[in-house]
């Protein structure tokens, strides 16, 4: 894969996700709906932040497995295929009926206060993480310094992330709406667990 496939690719797939409804989402949508652009901002700079730093323990993490142990990196591979394989079918078996809006009471004020409750919200799930270290291998370009390049595409879902709630907040409404229809919430679980069964081959299959 060239460093210009891996980024299309990732592009598509970071996309997709980034749009599927989750608890960063319901956080954003919450906040905005009941305190307002501002406090909701703030908690959607944390939560990207969180995915950062994620990003960037997966990054470093990997990266180091990538260069020093085949053994450990195969491991890996095994464990993320198999782990998105399992999301995957139970997206697309068992799809959400109803997206839930509603997250616990609201945060103290202050910006520090909505900053550090986005970024605990996402750093505080280990799932996150999980995927990260899933997700990210699978889009290494030939030729590229591993840590680098998956630095560089858990910034581009950073950004990504940051259109999506930028989105969410200056239409909270209808955007909240459209996520309460059980149609639309099913489409996206099973089309978010389509891409994670195919990455999941992807990755099982990849012989680097």
């Amino acid at each position: 894969m060239t460093i210009a496939q891996a980024l299309v690719a990732f592009s598509l797939a970071a996309g997709l996700l980034t749009i599927t409804p989750g608890l960063d989402t319901a956080l954003v949508l919450r906040t905005a709906a009941a305190e307002g652009a501002r406090r909701a901002a703030l908690a959607a700079l944390g939560i990207v932040l969180g995915c950062l730093t994620w990003g960037a323990a997966a990054a470093f993490g990997v990266g180091a497995l990538l260069t020093a142990s085949q053994t450990a990196f195969t491991v890996l591979k095994w464990t993320g295929a198999a782990y998105l394989a399992w999301l995957g079918v139970n997206l697309i078996l068992r799809p959400r009926a109803r997206f839930e809006t509603s997250t616990a009471g609201a945060a103290p004020d202050g910006a520090a206060a909505w900053l550090r409750r986005g970024f605990l919200t996402n750093l505080l799930n280990p799932k996150v993480g999980v995927f990260y270290v899933s997700f990210l291998p699978q889009f290494m370009a030939r030729g590229v310094e591993p840590v680098g390049f998956m630095l560089l595409l858990a910034a581009i879902h950073a950004v990504m992330g940051i259109a999506w709630f930028a989105a969410v907040i200056a239409a909270t409404r209808p955007v909240a709406a459209a996520l309460r229809r059980p149609a639309v919430v099913g489409w996206l679980d099973r089309a978010t667990g389509a891409v994670f069964l195919a990455f999941a081959a992807r990755l099982a299959f990849d012989r680097r």
